[in-house]
Protein backbone atom coordinates (compact mmCIF):
# COMPACT_ATOMS: atom_id res chain seq x y z
CA UNK A 1 0.00 0.00 0.00
CA UNK A 2 1.29 3.45 -0.92
CA UNK A 3 2.28 6.08 1.62
CA UNK A 4 -0.56 8.27 0.39
CA UNK A 5 -3.03 5.51 1.15
CA UNK A 6 -1.55 4.79 4.57
CA UNK A 7 -1.68 8.45 5.51
CA UNK A 8 -4.85 9.54 3.74
CA UNK A 9 -7.08 6.45 3.80
CA UNK A 10 -6.50 5.03 7.24
CA UNK A 11 -10.23 4.45 7.83
CA UNK A 12 -11.04 0.77 8.32
CA UNK A 13 -13.99 -0.82 6.58
CA UNK A 14 -16.10 -0.81 9.71
CA UNK A 15 -15.15 2.59 11.06
CA UNK A 16 -17.54 5.54 11.30
CA UNK A 17 -17.93 7.72 8.24
CA UNK A 18 -15.39 10.55 8.37
CA UNK A 19 -15.43 13.96 6.71
CA UNK A 20 -13.69 14.42 3.39
CA UNK A 21 -10.41 16.26 3.63
CA UNK A 22 -11.44 19.91 3.27
CA UNK A 23 -8.28 20.93 1.46
CA UNK A 24 -6.71 19.00 -1.40
CA UNK A 25 -3.63 21.18 -1.27
CA UNK A 26 -2.29 23.73 -3.76
CA UNK A 27 -0.98 21.20 -6.28
CA UNK A 28 -2.62 20.13 -9.54
CA UNK A 29 -5.98 18.36 -9.53
CA UNK A 30 -7.02 15.35 -11.62
CA UNK A 31 -10.29 13.69 -12.57
CA UNK A 32 -9.92 9.90 -12.59
CA UNK A 33 -12.46 7.31 -13.63
CA UNK A 34 -12.45 3.93 -11.89
CA UNK A 35 -14.36 0.81 -12.78
CA UNK A 36 -15.49 -1.02 -9.64
CA UNK A 37 -17.29 -4.29 -10.58
CA UNK A 38 -18.20 -5.10 -6.96
CA UNK A 39 -20.00 -1.78 -6.42
CA UNK A 40 -23.64 -2.63 -7.07
CA UNK A 41 -25.60 -1.00 -4.25
CA UNK A 42 -25.48 2.01 -1.89
CA UNK A 43 -23.81 -0.11 0.80
CA UNK A 44 -20.64 -0.42 -1.32
CA UNK A 45 -20.87 3.29 -2.11
CA UNK A 46 -20.77 4.15 1.57
CA UNK A 47 -17.80 1.82 2.15
CA UNK A 48 -15.93 3.65 -0.62
CA UNK A 49 -16.82 7.02 0.91
CA UNK A 50 -15.46 5.79 4.22
CA UNK A 51 -12.28 4.53 2.57
CA UNK A 52 -11.63 7.84 0.79
CA UNK A 53 -12.83 10.04 3.63
CA UNK A 54 -9.36 11.37 4.48
CA UNK A 55 -7.89 11.23 0.97
CA UNK A 56 -7.13 14.46 -0.97
CA UNK A 57 -10.50 14.16 -2.76
CA UNK A 58 -12.76 17.09 -3.65
CA UNK A 59 -15.63 15.33 -5.44
CA UNK A 60 -16.97 11.78 -5.81
CA UNK A 61 -19.50 10.98 -8.57
CA UNK A 62 -20.94 7.45 -8.37
CA UNK A 63 -22.65 5.63 -11.25
CA UNK A 64 -23.91 2.41 -9.69
CA UNK A 65 -25.60 0.95 -12.82
CA UNK A 66 -22.33 1.28 -14.78
CA UNK A 67 -20.16 0.37 -11.77
CA UNK A 68 -17.96 3.44 -12.27
CA UNK A 69 -16.70 6.20 -10.03
CA UNK A 70 -15.33 9.61 -11.03
CA UNK A 71 -12.95 11.12 -8.48
CA UNK A 72 -11.62 14.69 -8.49
CA UNK A 73 -8.43 14.53 -6.47
CA UNK A 74 -4.90 15.80 -5.87
CA UNK A 75 -1.89 13.52 -6.26
CA UNK A 76 -1.50 10.43 -8.40
CA UNK A 77 -4.51 8.39 -9.49
CA UNK A 78 -2.60 5.26 -8.49
CA UNK A 79 -2.71 6.44 -4.87
CA UNK A 80 -6.52 6.62 -5.00
CA UNK A 81 -6.59 3.18 -6.63
CA UNK A 82 -4.36 1.85 -3.82
CA UNK A 83 -6.95 3.10 -1.33
CA UNK A 84 -9.78 1.33 -3.15
CA UNK A 85 -8.17 -2.07 -3.77
CA UNK A 86 -8.25 -3.32 -0.14
CA UNK A 87 -12.07 -3.15 -0.23
CA UNK A 88 -12.03 -6.16 -2.57
CA UNK A 89 -14.47 -4.71 -5.12
CA UNK A 90 -12.10 -5.24 -8.06
CA UNK A 91 -11.29 -1.55 -8.63
CA UNK A 92 -9.32 -0.61 -11.74
CA UNK A 93 -8.26 2.74 -13.17
CA UNK A 94 -9.86 3.50 -16.56
CA UNK A 95 -8.65 7.04 -17.24
CA UNK A 96 -7.23 10.12 -15.60
CA UNK A 97 -6.79 13.68 -16.84
CA UNK A 98 -5.65 17.03 -15.44
CA UNK A 99 -8.42 19.18 -14.02
CA UNK A 100 -8.51 22.92 -13.61
CA UNK A 101 -9.09 23.79 -9.95
CA UNK A 102 -11.82 26.24 -10.88
CA UNK A 103 -13.56 23.52 -12.89
CA UNK A 104 -13.43 21.13 -9.93
CA UNK A 105 -14.84 23.73 -7.55
CA UNK A 106 -17.57 24.60 -10.06
CA UNK A 107 -18.49 20.92 -10.47
CA UNK A 108 -18.85 20.40 -6.71
CA UNK A 109 -20.84 23.62 -6.36
CA UNK A 110 -23.11 22.64 -9.27
CA UNK A 111 -23.84 19.23 -7.71
CA UNK A 112 -24.67 20.81 -4.35
CA UNK A 113 -26.81 23.50 -5.97
CA UNK A 114 -28.72 20.89 -7.99
CA UNK A 115 -29.46 18.83 -4.88
CA UNK A 116 -30.53 21.94 -2.99
CA UNK A 117 -32.98 23.00 -5.71
CA UNK A 118 -34.60 19.58 -5.79
CA UNK A 119 -34.87 19.35 -2.01
CA UNK A 120 -36.40 22.83 -1.78
CA UNK A 121 -39.13 21.77 -4.21
CA UNK A 122 -39.72 18.51 -2.34
CA UNK A 123 -39.92 20.37 0.97
CA UNK A 124 -42.48 22.84 -0.42
CA UNK A 125 -44.65 20.14 -2.04
CA UNK A 126 -44.77 18.00 1.10
CA UNK A 127 -45.41 20.94 3.45
CA UNK A 128 -48.39 22.10 1.35
CA UNK A 129 -49.80 18.58 1.03
CA UNK A 130 -49.45 18.01 4.79
CA UNK A 131 -51.71 20.99 5.47
CA UNK A 132 -54.24 19.91 2.82
CA UNK A 133 -54.40 16.27 3.90
CA UNK A 134 -54.53 17.03 7.61
CA UNK A 135 -57.36 19.56 7.19
CA UNK A 136 -59.48 17.37 4.94
CA UNK A 137 -58.60 14.27 6.96
CA UNK A 138 -60.09 15.79 10.12
CA UNK A 139 -63.11 17.10 8.19
CA UNK A 140 -63.75 13.73 6.49
CA UNK A 141 -62.90 11.75 9.68
CA UNK A 142 -60.47 9.64 7.65
CA UNK A 143 -57.74 7.77 9.51
CA UNK A 144 -56.05 7.04 6.18
CA UNK A 145 -55.79 10.71 5.17
CA UNK A 146 -54.55 11.74 8.62
CA UNK A 147 -51.93 8.97 8.60
CA UNK A 148 -50.81 10.07 5.12
CA UNK A 149 -50.70 13.70 6.29
CA UNK A 150 -48.38 12.73 9.15
CA UNK A 151 -46.24 10.90 6.60
CA UNK A 152 -46.13 14.10 4.51
CA UNK A 153 -45.04 16.05 7.59
CA UNK A 154 -42.28 13.52 8.24
CA UNK A 155 -41.14 13.83 4.63
CA UNK A 156 -41.13 17.63 4.75
CA UNK A 157 -38.84 17.44 7.77
CA UNK A 158 -36.71 14.79 6.05
CA UNK A 159 -36.18 17.06 3.06
CA UNK A 160 -35.31 19.93 5.37
CA UNK A 161 -32.68 17.76 7.07
CA UNK A 162 -31.37 16.57 3.71
CA UNK A 163 -31.18 20.19 2.55
CA UNK A 164 -29.05 20.91 5.61
CA UNK A 165 -26.75 18.02 4.61
CA UNK A 166 -26.12 19.20 1.03
CA UNK A 167 -22.45 20.03 0.48
CA UNK A 168 -21.48 18.88 3.95
CA UNK A 169 -19.27 16.00 5.04
CA UNK A 170 -20.37 12.38 4.64
CA UNK A 171 -20.71 12.07 8.41
CA UNK A 172 -23.14 15.02 8.47
CA UNK A 173 -25.18 13.45 5.67
CA UNK A 174 -25.36 10.16 7.53
CA UNK A 175 -26.40 11.96 10.72
CA UNK A 176 -29.13 13.83 8.81
CA UNK A 177 -30.46 10.58 7.36
CA UNK A 178 -30.54 8.94 10.78
CA UNK A 179 -32.30 11.93 12.32
CA UNK A 180 -34.89 11.66 9.55
CA UNK A 181 -35.31 7.97 10.31
CA UNK A 182 -35.92 8.64 14.00
CA UNK A 183 -38.52 11.30 13.14
CA UNK A 184 -40.29 8.98 10.73
CA UNK A 185 -40.31 6.27 13.40
CA UNK A 186 -42.04 8.59 15.87
CA UNK A 187 -44.61 9.77 13.33
CA UNK A 188 -45.32 6.18 12.27
CA UNK A 189 -46.21 5.39 15.88
CA UNK A 190 -48.35 8.54 15.97
CA UNK A 191 -50.21 7.47 12.83
CA UNK A 192 -50.91 4.04 14.33
CA UNK A 193 -52.21 5.59 17.55
CA UNK A 194 -54.47 7.99 15.61
CA UNK A 195 -55.91 5.08 13.63
CA UNK A 196 -56.58 3.22 16.88
CA UNK A 197 -58.44 6.29 18.19
CA UNK A 198 -60.67 6.29 15.10
CA UNK A 199 -61.45 2.61 15.59
CA UNK A 200 -62.35 3.12 19.24
CA UNK A 201 -64.47 6.19 18.45
CA UNK A 202 -66.18 4.46 15.50
CA UNK A 203 -65.51 7.39 13.14
CA UNK A 204 -67.22 7.12 9.74
CA UNK A 205 -65.07 8.59 6.93
CA UNK A 206 -66.45 10.47 3.91
CA UNK A 207 -65.26 8.48 0.85
CA UNK A 208 -65.51 11.14 -1.89
CA UNK A 209 -63.22 13.51 0.00
CA UNK A 210 -60.81 10.65 0.76
CA UNK A 211 -60.48 9.76 -2.91
CA UNK A 212 -60.17 13.33 -4.21
CA UNK A 213 -57.48 14.36 -1.71
CA UNK A 214 -55.59 11.06 -2.14
CA UNK A 215 -55.48 11.56 -5.93
CA UNK A 216 -54.05 15.05 -5.39
CA UNK A 217 -51.46 13.64 -2.96
CA UNK A 218 -50.58 10.89 -5.44
CA UNK A 219 -49.86 13.47 -8.16
CA UNK A 220 -47.69 15.43 -5.72
CA UNK A 221 -45.71 12.37 -4.65
CA UNK A 222 -45.14 11.12 -8.20
CA UNK A 223 -43.75 14.56 -8.97
CA UNK A 224 -41.39 14.22 -5.98
CA UNK A 225 -40.28 10.77 -7.11
CA UNK A 226 -39.49 12.01 -10.62
CA UNK A 227 -37.56 14.99 -9.25
CA UNK A 228 -35.31 12.93 -6.99
CA UNK A 229 -34.88 9.79 -9.13
CA UNK A 230 -31.67 10.84 -10.92
CA UNK A 231 -29.98 11.84 -7.65
CA UNK A 232 -31.21 9.00 -5.45
CA UNK A 233 -27.64 7.61 -5.14
CA UNK A 234 -25.94 10.95 -4.43
CA UNK A 235 -25.52 10.02 -0.75
CA UNK A 236 -27.45 8.55 2.15
CA UNK A 237 -29.38 11.79 2.67
CA UNK A 238 -30.72 11.64 -0.91
CA UNK A 239 -31.29 7.89 -0.72
CA UNK A 240 -33.40 8.44 2.40
CA UNK A 241 -35.45 11.05 0.54
CA UNK A 242 -36.02 8.62 -2.35
CA UNK A 243 -37.20 5.87 0.01
CA UNK A 244 -39.72 8.21 1.61
CA UNK A 245 -41.13 9.37 -1.75
CA UNK A 246 -41.51 5.78 -2.98
CA UNK A 247 -43.35 4.84 0.23
CA UNK A 248 -45.70 7.79 -0.24
CA UNK A 249 -46.79 6.70 -3.72
CA UNK A 250 -47.71 3.26 -2.36
CA UNK A 251 -49.64 4.85 0.52
CA UNK A 252 -51.62 7.14 -1.82
CA UNK A 253 -52.79 4.22 -3.93
CA UNK A 254 -53.88 2.54 -0.70
CA UNK A 255 -55.97 5.54 0.42
CA UNK A 256 -57.65 5.74 -2.99
CA UNK A 257 -58.54 2.03 -2.84
CA UNK A 258 -59.79 2.42 0.74
CA UNK A 259 -62.02 5.36 -0.26
CA UNK A 260 -63.56 3.30 -3.05
CA UNK A 261 -64.20 0.40 -0.67
CA UNK A 262 -65.71 2.67 2.01
CA UNK A 263 -68.16 4.04 -0.55
CA UNK A 264 -68.97 0.60 -1.94
CA UNK A 265 -69.28 -1.31 1.33
CA UNK A 266 -70.62 1.49 3.50
CA UNK A 267 -68.12 0.46 6.20
CA UNK A 268 -65.27 2.44 7.82
CA UNK A 269 -63.07 -0.65 8.08
CA UNK A 270 -61.15 -0.09 4.79
CA UNK A 271 -60.16 3.38 6.04
CA UNK A 272 -59.02 2.02 9.38
CA UNK A 273 -57.09 -0.77 7.69
CA UNK A 274 -55.28 1.58 5.28
CA UNK A 275 -54.47 3.92 8.17
CA UNK A 276 -52.80 0.99 9.92
CA UNK A 277 -51.01 -0.14 6.76
CA UNK A 278 -49.64 3.36 6.09
CA UNK A 279 -48.38 3.54 9.65
CA UNK A 280 -46.59 0.20 9.17
CA UNK A 281 -45.15 1.26 5.78
CA UNK A 282 -43.83 4.46 7.35
CA UNK A 283 -42.40 2.38 10.20
CA UNK A 284 -40.66 0.02 7.74
CA UNK A 285 -39.20 2.99 5.86
CA UNK A 286 -37.88 4.44 9.11
CA UNK A 287 -36.16 1.17 9.96
CA UNK A 288 -34.56 1.03 6.50
CA UNK A 289 -33.19 4.54 6.98
CA UNK A 290 -31.83 3.73 10.43
CA UNK A 291 -29.96 0.75 8.92
CA UNK A 292 -28.16 2.96 6.36
CA UNK A 293 -24.38 3.06 6.79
Amino acid sequence: MSAACRDGCASKAGSPVAAFAPDAGDGPLFRSTFRIPGMDCPAEEQMIRVRLAQAPVTTLAFDLPRRTLNVDHAGAAESILACLKPLGYGAELLATQPLDRGEADASAAEDAAGEARILQLLLAINAVMFCIELGFGWWAQSAGLIADALDMFADATVYGLALYAVGRAASRKLAAARAAGVLQLLLALGALLETARHVLAGSAPEPTTMIAVAVLALAANISCLVLIYRRRNAGVHMQASYIFSANDVIANFGVIAAGLLVGWLGSPWPDWIIGTVIGLVVLAGALRILRLR
